[in-house]
């Protein structure tokens, strides 16, 4: 009873700030009851049955903020998204020079210790996507998001304004290596922190065949 007294509230700003805590909170239920259905039956097998059942919330509820599963699953993609969008427009100063000054010093480039830090928050939900019951056309976006981006700033200005095929070739190679990074630790639980995983990421940037393989 306490709870309704609060959302019956007279002042309208409150009712609609308890309108929203509402929202948040059956969409934060639905999330998590996504991630655990992809995980134990994949994304074909999930039903909008399934995920009210286990979001312990009713199917109208659902149907007032998603279409169907197809569009909840694309919700929940663009938010992650969009949060890596806000660390493009860091990645776009990064240069070379930048990564090998702080791998000279010892030291993690601060925007790949967020961005790792990012992708530990989100790491239930990525593992879930990434994995065999998810999409698999998110992995590119991420790749093309996070990875080409990062790799496509750091070239010198002449192979960015006008690229041959080679240099294509040369950041899909790194790309996709850096996509792999990110995809392995996020198997492997995020043992690594994210400052360790800065400094794999910038170390097998600068590492050369045959060079022993140390961190």
């Amino acid at each position: 009873m306490g709870s309704a007294a609060v959302c019956e509230a007279p002042v309208t700003r409150s009712a609609s700030a308890c309108e929203d805590r509402r929202i948040t909170r059956s969409k934060r239920a639905l999330r998590q009851a996504l991630i655990a259905l992809l995980e134990e039956r994949g994304f074909d097998s999930i039903t909008v049955n399934d995920l009210c059942d286990r979001a312990d919330l009713n199917r109208g509820t659902f149907y007032n903020h998603f279409r169907d599963k197809e569009n909840l699953l694309a919700v929940f993609e663009d938010e992650v998204m969009a949060d890596i969008a806000a660390l493009q427009e860091r990645m776009q100063r990064i240069s070379l020079a930048d990564m090998l000054a702080y791998r000279v010093a010892g030291t993690p480039l601060p925007l790949l210790v967020d961005l790792f830090d990012y992708l530990r928050e989100q790491s239930d939900f990525l593992h879930a996507v990434l994995g065999p019951g998810g999409d698999a056309r998110f992995a590119p976006r991420l790749r093309e998001a996070v990875c080409e981006n990062l790799v496509q700033n750091i070239l010198h200005e002449k192979y960015r304004t006008n690229p041959t095929a080679f240099v294509d070739y040369y950041v899909a190679f790194y790309a996709s290596a850096y996509l792999g990074i990110i995809t392995r630790w996020i198997e492997r639980g995020t043992l690594e922190s994210s400052e360790d995983m800065a400094r794999i990421a910038m170390r097998l940037f600068f590492i050369k065949p045959g060079e022993s393989i140390e961190l």
